[in-house]
């Protein structure tokens, strides 16, 4: 029997039959799939044959407290029973083959499968680059799913047995980031995934602020992250499936990835997220799964603008997932507009602004170079001030990123920067020379590079 135990460190429990009692070992990670890798595997005292059926919780305070379920039963042939090695068949009804299982120093065990690698199993993938929408109008219903479009950033989730990485849109790893999210990985148990999806921070309001956010997203050191998550906890909202249990979905259409998505127990429970959640974060859960509709795309878009949402993604209900590729399989339709933009410089602060910049001069990545777009002079606080500020610095450089035509009157005075940092900034249109129509700083995205920027 094997059982699947979520006490203060998830593992699984592997227990053989023998003389009267089930002989034990406790395995982090669970039966190796392939034959390369060797498991840690914790050799515990032995326990009844009573428990052999045991499921439910062991309270607090007592040896073992969390959560057991049974994960695998069935019968096991022993062909060398010593000491200090245990060599076995498995017929179970989730593995089965030929394991052995040697001692390495006192209780310390490790566990190898001699049979080559599970069949159609294949290991996480290292790296699956973000599907891209693109923006258009909202199409018919037919063919079609409709999606909230969270106002967070893009993280990939790749999930094995217990452990947790989390990827962000450029490529770099956040999972010091959002520790609070860790207790997803251990709610999915044995289960190996890649997600995709957003993190969103809640606002008073209860609606997503991008905001908010900003406190969380540069943040690497442990220490810290674990203490901003308690301040200002994080959701995960999950809205795709790319690979599962050995198997790429990719090239599954939408509607079969959702499906298996829908399937798996802890995403699609009914029990509503708190504000970020649990572990680190706080009171409730730090994920959910983000809702998907078949049809209704007008009805879902006016909710999502009367709820002051940023808007929807339709998905072609047909269509693979293309990673890396922005493509009009995933249309998105914004209930307000966002433009993300370059910093190209800053033009000098008068008044209460005097001493740090008054605003920024950005550019969006044209046909011919990183093109004038207008300058954002709303939208900051004094932290943000002075952490762009700060940023920018560093920066200098004695001549303007910018090509084509650039208002002298509108930059007089500005100091430029090498063109590295992405922001985000909230606009009404764009006018007839290009430019931003009354654009409001909404903050950095880290998680994007210049070279990914496009006109909206």
């Amino acid at each position: 029997m094997i059982q699947e135990h979520h006490a203060r460190r998830l593992h699984w429990d592997l227990r053989l039959e023998r003389d009267g009692v089930y002989v034990s070992w406790a395995v982090p990670k669970g039966l190796p799939p392939d034959h390369e890798t060797n498991h840690l595997a914790v050799h515990v005292e032995d326990h009844p044959l009573e428990y052999g059926s045991f499921e439910g919780t062991i309270p607090k305070g007592e040896y073992g407290a969390g959560r057991v379920t049974i994960w695998d039963r069935g019968t096991y042939e022993a062909t060398l029973w010593t000491d200090r090695e245990v060599k076995f068949t498995l017929h179970g009804t989730q593995v089965d083959g030929r394991y052995v299982l040697f001692q390495t120093d006192g209780n310390q065990w490790m566990i190898h499968r001699e049979d080559p690698t599970i069949e159609g199993w294949h290991p996480l993938p290292e790296s699956v680059a973000p599907m891209l929408a693109v923006a258009g109008t909202l199409p018919p219903d037919e063919g079609w799913a409709f999606e909230v479009k969270w106002d967070g950033v893009r993280v990939i989730a790749y999930i094995e047995r217990g452990s947790m990485r989390l990827v962000g849109r450029a490529g770099r790893d956040c999972t010091a980031s959002y520790p609070e999210l860790r207790q997803l990985a251990d709610a999915l148990g044995a289960h190996q995934v890649v997600l995709d999806g957003e993190v969103v921070a809640l606002g008073p309001d209860g609606n997503p602020s991008f905001e908010a956010l900003q406190a969380r997203m540069h943040v690497e050191d442990a220490v810290r992250a674990r203490r901003l998550a308690k301040r200002t906890p994080v959701t995960y909202f999950v809205f795709d499936l790319l690979h599962l249990d050995g198997r790429s979905t990719i090239d599954l259409p939408y509607h079969e990835r959702r499906r298996l998505l829908e399937g798996l127990e802890p995403l699609g429970s009914k029990e509503k997220p708190a504000n970020g959640g649990g572990g680190d974060g706080g009171g409730g859960r730090s994920w959910a799964l983000s809702p998907s509709y078949a049809k209704g795309g007008r009805q879902v878009l006016a909710g999502v603008e009367e709820q002051g949402l940023e808007g929807v993604v339709a998905k072609r209900v047909q269509s693979p997932y293309r990673p890396g590729r922005r493509s009009r399989d995933w249309t998105k339709v914004k209930a307000f507009r966002t433009q993300e933009v370059v910093v190209a410089g800053w033009t000098p602060g008068e008044g209460s602004r005097q001493g740090t910049f008054g605003a920024l001069v950005v550019g969006v990545p044209g046909d011919h170079g990183l093109e004038f777009a207008g300058k954002v002079g709303t939208g900051f606080d004094d932290v943000a001030l002075a952490a762009l500020l700060e940023r920018m610095d560093q920066l200098r450089r004695p001549d303007s990123p910018l090509t084509g035509a650039v208002p002298a009157r509108e930059t007089a005075g500005a100091v430029w920067v090498e063109p590295e940092l992405v922001g985000e900034v909230r606009f009404t249109g764009w006018t007839r020379a290009g430019r931003l129509r009354q654009p409001s700083w909404r903050g950095l995205r880290s998680d994007k590079s210049p070279e990914e920027i496009v006109r909206e």
